[in-house]
């Protein structure tokens, strides 16, 4: 048994100058399933548990531009993912917080290469939470 909290799902964000443009082609082309649309980013379901977010370019959050993508991971207990990782000396980027935009609790972390990790509960109740 792990001493870490579970993982719920996972989603990519990836990030576009024309939401319009890569909404259609992800509904209409790809066929996916929209699961919340937040304004300025949109997420789509891609499998049981599994997302990919597409986001407003101008959106980006700070952590992770220079990958151009944030990994998250989508768990109930933010904070006891944030005292685990913390506890293994992983560099935090922020401590957990209430993001009113998005209707998120979450906070975001780097991994080795730079590549931003965000961990997020969805306070947003049209959130479809994997069903």
């Amino acid at each position: 048994m792990s001493d870490r909290p579970e993982i719920e799902s996972q989603i990519t964000f990836l990030y576009t100058e024309d939401l319009e443009r890569a909404g259609d082609f992800y509904e209409n082309v790809m066929g996916l399933r929209l699961a919340l649309d937040q304004g300025t980013c949109r997420i789509y379901r891609t499998g049981e548990a599994a997302y990919l977010g597409i986001c407003q370019s101008k959106e980006t959050q700070k952590f992770g531009e220079r990958k151009g993508l944030i990994f998250t991971l989508v768990v109930e207990d933010v904070d006891g993912w944030f005292a685990n990782l913390k506890g293994k000396g992983v560099r935090i980027q922020q401590e957990p917080q209430i993001s009113e935009a998005y209707g998120i609790y979450h906070f975001f972390l780097e991994d080795p290469d730079g590549y931003a990790l965000e961990i997020q509960r969805f306070l947003d109740p049209r959130w479809d939470g994997g069903k």
